[in-house]
């Protein structure tokens, strides 16, 4: 292993020795093969072989996790972690193609019944070779006007449905009540409906005319989610609009697209993970988000989803907030960017989110949560902003509800 390794960590589980199952990961992802090959020197193994640095077993099972794995008579079904280096002079410093390093034809290997990607260590030579985002946590702050406290927000909702003329009304109540941010659902992009160059023109419209009222400009996240020039299109509109971010569906548009939408931006852009499920939701398959967030850091996302506290989902608390501690923490002293707290959000999960995460350095967006209020939108946003007020002061949220009559209406809706 040298300084310029790039070190995975992997979670594995298989019937066959433990060094042997591990040694077939190193020759898939580097120099090797199912036969030794002419050419195969020792020379070229030493340098362009993976490595295993270190197994760590760490619980057998008695039923295989996954189908399709190959067994062996009597064979212990054995569960490990793995670490391997693989030389960065094999790929250079390419997001693509580190993808395909790390991850590739390793989950389909027939030796193993669970095999899950849960880190990547990155050597400087790699990271510096990236512009990461360039607005970040300090950024979007500067555009938003906010020093301190959360960026508080919404989704658009209807996520489907509404116009453009309906969707720039509901942006008006809701600047009207005093939000920062807002963004797209990722399930309107450019449809027929609603076109995207027809939707910038009506909400830009209304967000001006309330910077000019306020002094404070809204972030509006557009969704530019499209093929690469179509992206690029979308993302001149918004900004020439005066716009101030764009979101974009990761997993759909790809870490090449996004790197060449990464290079052109002059504006934040919001990472939307979804499609993030199929990657992570099986413990003995896919990959963690500790090793996910990295590759879209360094890709320059600005924003990266993380789910809620109390999600809709099936992501449990403990990995939410570690997901947004890791968004937070340098990469080789730089990439730090602004985790996005969403799904089934309301008033009653702001002081769990602020006493785990204990910072402010956050999005934390309420679809449903600020616009079903009972008493409508501005008072959700009004309820919203009153309960992370509660949570900053650190006064019970019953308390603070005796006395501001929104949050009291929402801890009831929201409660039953």
């Amino acid at each position: 292993m040298t300084p310029d390794s790039i070190i995975a960590r992997y979670e594995i589980e298989t019937q066959f020795p433990l060094d042997r199952a591990a040694a077939s990961m190193t020759g898939e992802q580097s120099a090797g093969t199912f036969v030794r090959v002419e050419g195969e020197s020792a020379e070229l193994l030493s340098r362009h072989g993976a490595r295993v640095v270190s197994i760590l077993e760490t619980a057998t099972l008695s039923a295989p996790s996954l189908p399709g794995a190959r067994s062996r008579p009597g064979g212990v079904i054995r569960q490990a972690e793995v670490v391997i280096a693989y030389p960065l002079e094999n790929i250079g410093p390419s997001l693509v193609n580190l993808m395909t390093l790390v991850a590739g034809n390793l989950f389909e290997l027939g030796m193993f019944s669970g095999l899950r990607l849960v880190g990547i260590e990155l050597p400087p030579a790699f990271t510096d070779a990236f512009p990461g985002p360039a607005f970040g946590i300090a950024g979007t702050r500067r555009l938003t006007g906010i020093d301190r406290a959360p960026v508080i927000g919404t989704i658009i909702k209807p996520s489907v449905g509404l116009t453009p003329g309906q969707t720039a009304a509901l942006v008006d109540r809701l600047l009207e009540a005093g939000l920062d941010f807002i963004k797209d659902d990722e399930l309107i992009a450019n449809p027929p409906y609603s076109p995207l160059a027809d939707r910038v023109a009506a909400v830009m419209e209304v967000v001006n005319r309330h910077a000019d009222r306020t002094g404070r400009k809204a972030m509006i996240a557009f969704n530019i989610t499209d093929e690469s020039d179509a992206m690029l299109r979308h993302h001149d509109s918004v900004v020439a609009a005066g716009g101030t971010c764009v979101m974009v569906s990761l997993i759909p548009v790809g870490l090449g697209g996004f790197e060449r939408l990464r290079r052109h931006a002059a504006v934040p852009i919001h990472g939307h993970r979804n499609g993030w499920g199929m990657l992570s939701r099986h413990p003995a398959l896919g990959m963690d988000f500790r090793a996910f967030q990295k590759l879209w850091r360094l890709a320059g996302v600005d924003h990266l989803h993380v789910n809620g506290i109390g999600n809709k989902f099936c992501e449990s608390d403990e990995s939410v907030i570690r997901s947004a501690r890791e968004c937070q923490q340098p990469i080789n002293g730089r990439f730090t960017v602004m985790p996005v707290f969403s799904s089934g959000q309301t008033v009653l999960q702001v002081a769990a989110t602020y006493t785990a995460l204990d910072n402010t350095d956050l999005i934390h967006l309420a679809g449903g949560g600020i616009l079903g209020h009972p008493d409508g939108a501005a008072a959700g946003v009004a309820a919203y902003r009153q309960a992370w007020d509660a949570a900053l002061a650190k006064i019970d949220l019953q308390t603070h509800a005796a006395t501001h009559r929104p949050l009291a209406r929402a801890i009831e809706a929201f409660s039953e």
